[in-house]
């Protein structure tokens, strides 16, 4: 968060944070709840610790109603019961617009043998593996990807495959790292949200470098 940037603070825990830290909620033209995770429907909003215990259970209690109607000043709002749920599917479709827009400006590649020659060229900021990779891939990238950033998503290489529009997309490498960046905080922002924490691939981190390989940097 910017100095210059105002805290919001969290209804329910009193936590303050910035708009990337915490989860804006909005009341849609019907008065129903709505997670705003853009942070840019017009009128009032509600900000929540990205945490779904917390909001799960503020929910279960009334305690989340009862701070939303202070917060909104107005009792004539309505909680949907899936309120936590559309909040995470939401995080994890912004996770694969993330994607889409990267692969949309030509960052994103995928595909075990362009993956390759792209670490060995010194162009990969970001690695993605679906959570059914094999192990033997895993392997032979990981062996080329020393000091590469790298995730392991909680989806399988069929959501991964439906998310970008192609086939059998196992593994996934973004070449920019401004494209990069901002796939990590909205894939942080999810997991943290759905209590998995951070899926770091550190194997990568352990493998031999190119050069001990006795690979060569492709021109």
């Amino acid at each position: 968060m910017s100095k210059d940037e105002p805290e919001r603070r969290c209804i329910i825990s009193g936590e303050h944070g910035g708009r990337a830290d915490l989860i804006r909620l909005a009341l849609d033209a019907d008065g129903a709840v709505a997670p705003d995770l853009g942070a840019k429907a017009p009128g009032r909003g509600a900000w929540v610790t990205p945490d779904r215990d917390l909001i799960a259970t503020a929910l279960a209690k009334g305690k989340l109603r009862g701070a939303l109607i202070r917060a909104f000043k107005t009792q004539d709002i309505a909680v949907p019961d899936d309120l936590v749920a559309r909040i995470d599917t939401g995080l994890e479709r912004r996770v694969f617009d993330t994607l889409g827009l990267a692969n949309k400006a030509g960052t994103l590649i995928w595909g075990g043998e362009r993956i390759g020659d792209a670490l060995l060229a010194g162009r990969v900021k970001l690695l993605i593996h679906a959570s059914d990779a094999a192990a033997d891939g895993l392997e032979k990238i990981r062996r080329k990807a020393r000091g590469t950033a790298a995730i392991t998503l909680p989806v399988t290489r069929e959501r991964l495959s439906l998310a970008l529009g192609r086939e059998n997309v196992v593994h996934a490498a973004v070449c920019d790292s401004a494209a990069a960046a901002r796939v990590m905080a909205a894939v942080d922002r999810w997991l943290a949200f759905s209590g998995l924490g951070e899926v770091i691939d550190d194997a990568a981190a352990d493998s031999p470098s190119p050069q001990d390989e006795g690979f060569q940097v492709q021109a």
